[in-house]
C-alpha cells in the first residue's frame, strides 16, 4: 500500500505548510515536518498502520553498535522515567543472528541511559505500553524510532466486536482508494461481515477523520502542548449528509447485518446506509447508476454459514464461486467488481477474465485485489459461445 499511502499523505500535506513527503520504501513512505504533522497524520491518515519518528540512523557492525547508537539518543527529553516501555524490531538481510537479542540490547541501552541520569529505569510493558520504540536493521544500516501513535493505526476507536475474520479498517480503506471509490460513487459491498468496508467510506462521505475518537502516544510526550492538537481537531468540517443513499451492504448472515448496523451507529455515521440480509450469489444491483463492487469474500468454512454441511468446503465454495460469477454477469453490467482474496484462482472460479490484479498483504497473508469490468453484453457473449454437446 506504499503507493496508495504516499498519494494520501500527499494530500494531507496540503494542509501544511511544512510537510513534506519523499521516498517510499519497503513498507512506508517516508516524510519530514514540524511535530505536528505527525499530529496530523495520526489523526488523517486512513493508511498508515504507524507514524514513527527517526531518531537516530547510522550502519553497522554488531549488536554492540546498535546499543551504543540507541544509549545516545535523549530519550529523556521525549519521555520520562514512569513511562513505560515496549521495543519491536524488524530487519531486512541482516547478518545478525538474533533479532530478540538486539531487542534486548535496544532496551538495555535505553534504561541504562535513565538509570545514569537518574538512578531508575522504566518498566517494561509488552502489551499496554507508553511508549514504543522501534528499531530497523537491513543488511548494513540500523534505524531506531519513537512511535508517535502508540496502538496501530487500523484501531479507529469504535469497534467493540468483530465477525469471523475481520478485515483491518487501514486495509479498506487502502483497498476503496486503490478500487478508485470516492464520496459520492455508489458502493455495493454484499459480504460486508462487519461492515469494515462500508464504514471507512461513509467516514470518508461524512468527514470524520479516522483518529477523531482515539487518544495516541505523542500526547503523553514530555513537551506535549495540547493547543495545537486542540486546533488541528478543531479545524475538521463535517461535509454536508448525502441526501440519497450511495453506500449500500449485505450478507449472508442476519447477526452480521445487525453488527454492521451496530458499528456504523458507535463510527459516528448518522446517515443511512440501507443494509440487506441475502445471499450474496443472490444479490440486484441496489441502484440504476452503475458504481462500483467491492468486497472481502468469506473463505471455505465461511461461506457454508447457511451450506450443507454433508458438502465439503472446497466443492461448497465452487459451487458459491460458479454462481456469483453468473449473478454478476447478469446483473451487474456497467460496474466495476472489486474482490479482496487470498484465492489467487478465484477468477477462474468465477469464469471472469479479471482486468487488473493488485497484490497487498493481510498481515502474513499474501493477498489480491482482482478486478472486473462488468462491460455491458458479457451475458450475451456468453449465451452465444458454443455450447459443449
Amino acid at each position: 500500500m506504499e503507493a496508495a499511502l504516499a498519494e494520501e499523505l500527499g494530500e494531507i500535506a496540503l494542509q501544511s505548510t511544512t510537510m513534506k513527503v519523499h521516498n517510499q520504501v519497503p513498507g512506508g513512505v517516508h516524510c519530514s515536518g514540524h511535530l505536528t504533522d505527525a499530529y496530523r497524520i495520526n489523526l488523517h491518515s486512513r493508511i498508515a498502520s504507524r507514524v514513527l519518528m527517526r531518531m537516530a540512523h547510522a550502519s553497522y557492525k554488531n549488536e554492540n553498535d546498535i546499543y551504543d547508537l540507541t544509549l545516545a539518543q535523549p530519550w529523556e527529553d521525549w519521555f520520562g522515567v514512569d513511562h513505560t516501555i515496549r521495543v519491536d524490531v524488524t530487519a531486512v538481510k541482516s547478518p545478525l543472528r538474533s533479532l530478540e537479542f538486539t531487542t534486548l540490547k535496544i532496551k538495555d541501552a535505553i534504561c541504562d541511559r535513565f538509570r545514569d541520569q537518574f538512578d531508575k529505569r522504566p518498566s517494561v510493558n509488552t502489551r499496554e505500553p507508553d511508549m514504543r520504540i522501534v528499531g530497523f536493521l537491513d543488511s548494513h544500516n540500523f534505524t531506531v524510532y519513537l512511535d508517535t501513535s502508540g496502538e496501530a493505526l487500523f484501531k479507529r476507536g469504535w469497534r467493540e466486536e468483530t465477525g469471523d475474520a475481520p478485515l483491518r479498517e487501514n486495509l479498506a480503506a487502502g483497498m476503496l482508494r486503490v478500487a478508485g471509490w470516492k464520496p459520492g460513487t455508489v458502493l455495493f459491498d454484499p459480504m460486508c461481515g462487519s461492515g469494515t468496508i462500508l464504514i471507512e467510506a461513509a467516514q470518508m462521505v461524512q468527514g470524520i477523520p479516522p483518529g477523531a475518537t482515539r487518544a495516541f502516544a505523542f500526547e503523553k510526550f514530555n513537551d506535549f502542548t495540547p493547543a495545537p492538537w486542540r486546533e488541528l481537531k478543531a479545524a475538521i468540517k463535517p461535509n454536508p449528509l448525502p441526501a440519497e443513499p450511495t453506500i449500500f451492504g449485505s450478507d449472508i448472515s442476519g447477526d452480521m447485518v445487525a453488527m454492521t448496523r451496530h458499528n456504523l451507529r458507535i463510527a459516528g455515521i448518522s446517515f443511512e446506509v440501507p443494509l440487506k440480509q441475502i445471499e450474496a450469489q443472490e444479490v440486484k444491483p441496489p441502484t440504476e447508476q452503475p458504481g462500483i463492487l467491492l468486497t472481502n469474500p468469506p473463505y471455505g468454512e465461511r461461506i457454508g454459514v447457511r451450506g450443507d454441511s454433508t458438502i465439503a468446503a472446497d466443492e461448497m465454495s465452487v459451487v458459491f464461486y460458479a454462481s456469483l460469477g453468473t449473478t454478476l454477469k447478469q446483473r451487474f453490467a456497467g460496474w466495476t467488481v472489486f474482490l479482496f482474496t487470498a484465492d489467487l484462482s478465484l477468477p477462474k472460479l468465477l469464469r471472469l477474465k479479471e482486468a487488473r490484479k493488485t497484490p497487498f498483504f493481510n498481515g502474513a497473508l499474501e493477498c489480491r485485489l482482482f478486478r472486473f469490468d462488468m462491460v455491458a453484453g458479457y451475458n450475451r457473449r456468453e449465451e452465444a459461445k458454443p455450447k459443449p454437446q
